[in-house]
Parts: C-alpha cells; sequence; structure tokens
C-alpha cells in the first residue's frame, strides 16, 4: 500500500543522510520505488543495483550505498519478527519460525557490528559467483554499516519498520474481513502472515512466491477456512502488498533509465 511505502522511503532516506549520501528527494524517490521491481531476484540481491544507479547518476561510489541496502534488508525483517511476536501466543508453529529468525537476526547484529567478524563473513560471500563482485566494496563499507547500527538510528529504524509491517497486517486483516473472515485477531493475523513471509525468505525463492502463497493457505485452513476460499483470500493479499508495488517498480525503474543509465561521473 501506498501509505507504508512512504515509511520504507522516509527510512532509506534517514539511512542515506545518516551515510553523508544527500541526493535529491524526487530522484531518490524513484530509485527506492525501482527497488520493488528489483526485489523478485532471489533473496532480494537485485535491490543492490540501487547502489549502482544512485552511483550513475550522482557518482556516489557504491561503497557508500551499497551497505545501506543490505542493511535496510536487516531492518525489514527485524521489524517482520518484532510485530510477529506480538501475536505468537496465538500460533505455536509461527513461535519456532518467530524465534529462529530472531536468534539469526542477534547473530546478524553481532556480525555486522564486529569488523574482524564481518570480514570473515564478506570471505565466504565472496565465493558466491553473484555477490563475489560486490564484496570488496562491502569489506570498504563496513564503517557505514556500524553507523547505519547505532543506537539513535537503530531504534528510529526499527520504529519505522515496526510500523510498516502494522499496516501491512492491517491491509491483510481487512482484506480477511472483506471476505467475512471475523474469527481471527489482528495480531494473530499478523503472526500467521509474517510467518509465512520469513518461510518465503528462507526458501531463497523470488518473493518466496509458492512458499509463501502455500504456508499462508496452509496455515488458514488450519484456521478452519475453506481451502479455495483461502488460497483466493492469499492470491488476493498478494496481489495488494506485493505484486502491486513490483508494477510500480518497474514503471520508477523505466522513468530513471532503467540499466541501460549511463554513468555521469566515471572519474566517481
Amino acid at each position: 500500500p501506498p501509505c507504508s511505502w512512504l515509511i520504507l522511503f522516509i527510512r532509506w532516506n534517514i539511512l542515506l543522510k545518516n551515510s553523508g549520501t544527500c541526493i535529491p528527494l524526487k530522484d531518490s524517490l524513484k530509485i527506492n520505488l525501482a527497488g520493488y521491481a528489483l526485489s523478485i531476484t532471489p533473496g532480494k540481491v537485485g535491490e543492490l543495483f540501487k547502489a549502482h544507479f544512485i552511483k550513475t547518476k550522482f557518482g556516489v561510489p557504491q561503497k557508500n550505498t551499497m551497505p545501506i541496502v543490505a542493511v535496510e534488508q536487516f531492518y525489514t525483517l527485524l521489524g517482520l519478527t518484532c510485530v510477529g511476536l506480538i501475536g505468537i501466543s496465538q500460533f505455536q508453529f509461527g513461535l519456532y519460525v518467530m524465534g529462529i529468525t530472531a536468534s539469526v537476526l542477534v547473530l546478524a547484529f553481532l556480525i555486522l557490528s564486529s569488523k574482524l567478524a564481518f570480514h570473515k563473513f564478506s570471505k565466504i560471500l565472496s565465493k558466491i559467483p553473484f555477490l563475489s563482485k560486490y564484496t570488496e566494496s562491502l569489506l570498504d563499507s563496513h564503517f557505514i554499516i556500524k553507523k547505519s547500527l547505532g543506537k539513535r538510528i537503530f531504534i528510529y529504524c526499527t520504529s519505522l519498520s515496526i510500523l510498516f509491517w502494522i499496516i501491512e497486517g492491517v491491509v491483510v486483516y481487512f482484506v480477511l474481513l472483506s471476505f467475512d473472515i471475523d474469527s481471527l485477531e489482528l495480531f494473530h493475523v499478523v503472526s500467521i502472515y509474517g510467518t509465512s513471509i520469513i518461510l518465503g525468505v528462507i526458501s531463497f525463492i523470488p518473493l518466496g512466491m509458492g512458499v509463501v502463497e502455500g504456508s499462508f493457505t496452509g496455515f488458514l485452513v488450519l484456521e478452519k477456512i475453506n481451502v479455495s476460499l483461502a488460497l483466493t483470500i492469499v492470491i488476493t493479499i498478494r496481489l495488494f502488498t506485493r505484486w502491486y508495488g513490483v508494477a510500480v517498480g518497474l514503471i520508477s525503474l523505466k522513468l530513471i533509465g532503467g540499466f541501460s543509465l549511463k554513468n555521469n561521473n566515471s572519474k566517481l
């Protein structure tokens, strides 16, 4: 939903300014929205191209912006976990998924905060063909990553991420109500939805296609919702919460010149 996109845009700009990168809001918005189209890549690694767009148009080195894209994913998953845990007492399977995710996030925070641990982790990433060309830039940008996890910025970005997922949860809840499903409480719905999203992330399939839909449908069936109705609800939810955003992202990608965008400052 556009209102939730505004939350992510605010977070994106906070992280950019915190790193010392200042670009016009109009261009920043286009690049941020273009990231939604790039999110269809496995693990959303395609969003790293946002750093490329900023470099080619404004001459900002990728080592200054690439870590921001990575930190964004950390905060997004952190916000989802925090919101999902609120109603987890009513959804036992989600307790295990959220518990494991929380543990992974703590480990990720420790790795990102420690220069030594981060360098060792980057060496592991360098063995992955698609990511190998980015690891050198990441190694040079640990300072920005650590700065993006500072106390004040951590509170701001985590709060915005939580707000984003609450809004998405409300959207999902109202979609259920539109189908006359009123037997589930809001945060119970958020926990079920959040667990499905996390399972999709773990699968490393673009947007968790199939995994999110299948698991979410299964969870709704366990809540005594007819399988055909549950599938219809899930498809409707995914269209509004993800694929609509991908469509807008493709338009934004076209507006900024797409992958054919030429470097305006080749020296940088």
